[in-house]
């Protein structure tokens, strides 16, 4: 099981929001690659960037700091926000990222979806941000006609081998996970899930662990992290050999 830090960058800096509300950001890291080292040295196997200008306004826009911080760490980088092309996809890889999120695209574009799976195969994963059940899109500002676990299932078909399952109302809320909706996810689909949203305790973590039986495969922390709430060595020791 991953514990994957997440490493959010705003107008170039590290930030966490709440609800992903930018009325409710709090700026952690003037410089996101201080994030990012930190998280490594305190012994994080993969990182989780995400452009939340390029989530929100369509277009990338943090990308050479985002090249910084895959140039300063040694371990795998998962990067999104704002992916919508091949070309992008493919930069990004190109500059060293491991893995690609695509999250509003995968529902406006599956084709896309489909092209790069099978350009990249095992490099593409799908964020699947979910309000209340529905698909949430364009960094959340607008609800998609689908239900998760659909839109999970089209992309597995597609060649999609991990998907992240956020929940918007838990995420930087520091409320704790949805393990019932998790549940229903990682049940559901045969690939592997990693969970973001809401987690605030080792207890958290101690509850999503039975889980990885049904292949939930990681554990993406933010706030929880950045407040001290958890230290990283702590839910690593918790997630040593599961």
């Amino acid at each position: 099981m991953l514990i994957i830090p997440a490493v959010d960058i705003r107008n170039g800096r590290c930030v966490r929001l709440v609800h992903g509300n930018l009325e409710r950001e709090t700026v952690y890291y003037e410089d996101p690659v201080e994030a990012a080292l930190h998280w490594e040295a305190e012994g994080a196997e993969r990182l989780h960037v995400v452009d939340l200008d390029g989530a929100m306004n369509g277009r990338m826009k943090n990308i050479a700091v985002i090249e910084k911080i895959v140039q300063a760490v040694k371990i795998p980088i998962q990067v999104g926000g704002g992916i919508r092309q091949v070309r992008e996809a493919a930069d990004l890889l190109d500059r060293g990222a491991a893995r690609v999120i695509l999250s509003t695209a995968a529902v406006q574009e599956p084709q896309l979806v489909a092209e790069l799976c099978a350009r990249f195969p095992g490099q593409i994963m799908v964020g699947i941000d979910v309000r209340a059940g529905r698909v949430a899109i364009r960094g959340w500002l607008e609800e998609a006609p689908l239900s998760a676990i659909d839109l999970a299932q089209q992309m597995v078909q597609l060649g999609v081998q991990e998907i992240i399952y956020t929940d918007i109302l838990r995420d930087g809320t520091l409320k704790g996970p949805n393990v019932a909706a998790l549940a229903e996810v990682t049940q559901a689909l045969p690939v592997s899930v990693i969970a973001s949203g809401g987690i605030a305790s080792l207890q958290d973590i101690l509850e999503l662990l039975p889980l990885q039986a049904y292949g939930l495969n990681g554990i993406i922390i933010g706030q929880a992290l950045y407040t001290g709430r958890i230290t990283l060595p702590a839910a690593l020791a918790i997630t040593e050999g599961m």
